[in-house]
């Protein structure tokens, strides 16, 4: 079976390269169809072929620094083109899977035309836009009408997807795997999939090396959907600990740091893959206040690590918790949050379940969250499409 795994914008490196590495490891001949990464440096290939076919101008080089309107105008300018020169390779495939479409309204015309192959496969990581633009939401519904099967990685996302309207019997429930994205950036090497984590020389970021005592970690892409107002506001008499708000801002951070109380450090920059591997393993709890979500990498980079997770009850946050991995509180609730963040810093040995928790989920074998049972289904769905 010969699949074509279509990531145009590269938004997920890690989640790619794990879901290819598996799916060659069970058997498939996968080619991942991508561009640079807009950010630090692509996983090595293993078990598949990788070809940067989109966004050779727009991402020559990885940005230190938030995109501008030129990049944005530039990824713009040859996405026409580079879609529809895909659509002659999509013709050496049986099943094309794209992960991100970032231009819906252009794309739903420029999807590959099955002649009876290739079939189509849509990944919702966002069953509709958080923070849409004029006319996206409608475009990506017709995406997903245009395709032969939506996957969504929660039992809520696929609820979200037939409430829209579409066919139930289109809609797939497939996990979100676990990530390390850590175990893959060493220099001409990868990790096999399912294996245990290795001991790297990664270390914290430099601008946090001396602290001391426990460390509540949020991490990921700033966006108001997250809630770091809400974890700042619920951090206030919590002592005795440090929080850490660590990632690329993409909104105004001078309200945050100003109404930050003491305990709290930010690092608002691009954090390399060691270093993000090295905070997850320094935190004793990981936390994510979003006011809502369908599923979240950050959360699954946490159960790679072994972190335990204090989740708001959104999404598919509550099935993570269902593996006692992570335990939520109510969305939007500061007092919920504050009482929940003081209740387990208190209590070490619930952390220390939790962490057990987390590292069964992510087990290559039996674990609800490996990758190897992740590709088994998927398979399975692309063989169905094929009959």
């Amino acid at each position: 079976m010969r699949v074509h795994i279509v990531d145009p914008s590269a938004y997920t490196p890690p989640y790619d390269h794990a879901l290819c590495a598996a799916l060659g490891a069970a058997g498939a001949e996968v080619e991942l169809i991508t561009s640079r990464p807009p950010y630090g440096e692509a996983p090595a290939p293993d078990g598949y072929q990788r070809r940067e076919l989109f966004y050779g101008l727009a991402h020559r080089r990885p940005l230190a620094g938030p995109r501008g309107r030129a990049q944005t105008a530039l990824k713009l300018a040859e996405h026409v083109p580079e879609m529809l020169r895909y659509r002659h390779l999509a013709a050496r495939a049986d099943i094309v899977h794209f992960q991100w479409l970032t231009v819906q309204p252009l794309d739903v015309h420029l999807l590959p035309r099955p002649r009876p192959r290739p079939r189509l496969v849509a990944t919702a990581h966002d069953v509709l836009p958080r923070e849409p633009r004029r006319g996206q939401r409608a475009a990506q519904r017709r995406l997903y009408e245009r395709v032969d099967a939506v996957v969504v990685h929660t039992r809520h996302g696929a609820d979200r997807l037939i409430e829209l309207g579409l066919d139930p019997q289109r809609v797939h429930v497939i996990p979100h795997g676990v990530l390390r994205p850590w175990e893959h950036a060493r220099v001409g090497g990868s990790t096999p999939v399912g294996a245990a984590t290795r001991q790297l020389a990664a270390e914290l970021p430099a601008e946090l090396r001396d602290a001391q005592g426990p460390v509540v970690l949020f991490f990921g892409l700033w966006r108001p959907y997250k809630g770091i107002d809400l974890l700042l506001h619920a951090w206030r008499g919590i002592e005795g600990a440090q929080l850490w708000i660590v990632g690329m801002p993409r909104m105004d951070t001078a309200p945050l740091v100003a109404r930050a109380p003491a305990g709290v450090r930010f690092l608002p920059r691009f954090v390399s893959d060691p270093e993000l591997g090295a905070l997850m393993r320094r935190a004793s709890l990981v936390v994510l206040p979003y006011r809502e979500i369908d599923q979240s990498g950050v959360a699954f980079s946490a159960l790679g690590a072994g972190a335990p997770l204090l989740l708001s009850n959104v999404g598919g946050f509550p099935e993570i918790a269902a593996t006692g991995a992570a335990r939520t509180f109510r969305a939007g609730d500061t007092r919920e949050l504050h009482a929940a963040l003081a209740r387990l810093l208190a209590d070490p040995p619930a952390l220390g379940e939790m962490a057990a928790a987390a590292r069964a989920a992510a087990a290559a074998n039996g674990g609800p969250f490996s990758w190897n049972a992740i590709a088994r289904a998927h398979l399975a769905l692309y063989e169905r499409l094929l009959e």
